[in-house]
């Protein structure tokens, strides 16, 4: 598996310096999520410094749309001359109504239509055949040569889903060229649940899982402030309706409940006790450095292509 550098909340002043570092310490690839700051203007600055792969892991696909993202990742794809990656994720639907103000309905068949749109527009740009995309969500048929960039001489970025429901991940292995497990998957959760589904997508277009990049989960500690962390985020997402999913698959959905029902009252440390070290160990990989790349090794190694440490 190549391992990449993923900042959750980084600091446009600095993320030359980090993307330098990931750099020196042997990484891969560099990827920056959508949380506090804009992911494609730090991956701009990060790629003309480094010679990483670059990516988004994620940019919120439903707080846009998909000509202005098929812009960004284009003038992206052509600044790092091929390397980078969309990463795209639905987030929840509050975010998306309450945060950002967008409209929210059917999050895998819009992700679907969204992906196939930004592929249409490429489409257009590389060949110069005319724009007709018409769906259900997005319409696209308007592309006059004053706002057409042409072919990207590196073609186009290769496009990762995120996903943890079913649907989500089934259109992941239909449409996009890589898969992001989100860290709230366990490896059990992987095999009986995701790569399943991403068969089944891949079956759709008459293709197996052989060519499908997946970047593994990768909530991992080193130390006791790592393990209370790491707590505190599987707290988090453990208190999401969304994925309880995958607590249920291990006879955990009372932890759900009471996680969400602490959620609601703010208690904050006291959702973080709630996790034992049989759920922390089910999504976490826990010890030394050689210990734990042994272990994303042994979890993941003969279905991942990638995995992304964070910061």
């Amino acid at each position: 598996m190549k391992v990449d550098r993923l900042d959750i909340s980084y600091d446009p002043r600095t993320v030359v310096d980090a993307a330098r570092q990931a750099e020196a310490d042997g990484c891969a690839g560099f990827w920056l999520a959508e949380t506090k700051h804009d992911p494609f203007l730090g991956l701009a600055r990060a790629g003309a410094h480094t010679g990483l792969e670059l990516g988004t892991a994620i940019a919120v696909a439903f707080a846009r749309n998909p000509m202005s993202t098929a812009v960004q990742a284009n003038d992206l794809q052509l600044l790092s001359e091929g390397r980078f990656n969309l990463g795209l994720g639905s987030q929840v639907e509050p975010h998306i109504t309450k945060r950002f103000g967008m409209p929210w309905s059917h999050p895998a068949a819009r992700m679907r239509e969204f992906v196939l749109a930004l592929k249409a527009v490429w489409h257009t740009w590389a060949t110069g055949e005319r724009l007709r995309f018409r769906g259900e969500f997005y319409t696209h048929t308007l592309m006059t040569p004053f706002f057409d960039p042409g072919p990207n001489p590196h073609g186009p970025p290769k496009v990762w889903l995120a996903g943890v429901g079913g649907l989500m991940t089934e259109v992941a292995g239909e449409v996009a060229d890589g898969f992001l497990c989100h860290n709230f998957t366990t490896e059990r959760y992987l095999r009986e649940v995701t790569l399943p589904a991403l068969a089944k997508g891949r079956a759709k277009v008459g293709k197996t899982l052989a060519g499908l990049e997946i970047s593994a989960p990768s909530l991992v500690a080193c130390d006791d402030r790592q393990v209370a962390d790491v707590k505190r985020q599987i707290a988090f997402y453990g208190s999401t309706p969304a994925y309880r999913k995958v607590l249920d698959l291990h006879g955990w959905g009372g932890l759900h409940d009471e996680l969400h029902r602490l959620s609601r009252r703010r208690l904050w440390d006291d959702m973080a006790a709630a996790v034992d070290d049989d759920v922390l160990h089910a999504f976490a990989v826990v010890g030394t450095e050689s210990e734990v790349a042994a272990e994303l090794d042994r979890r993941y190694g003969d279905v991942a292509t990638r995995v992304l440490r964070s910061a």
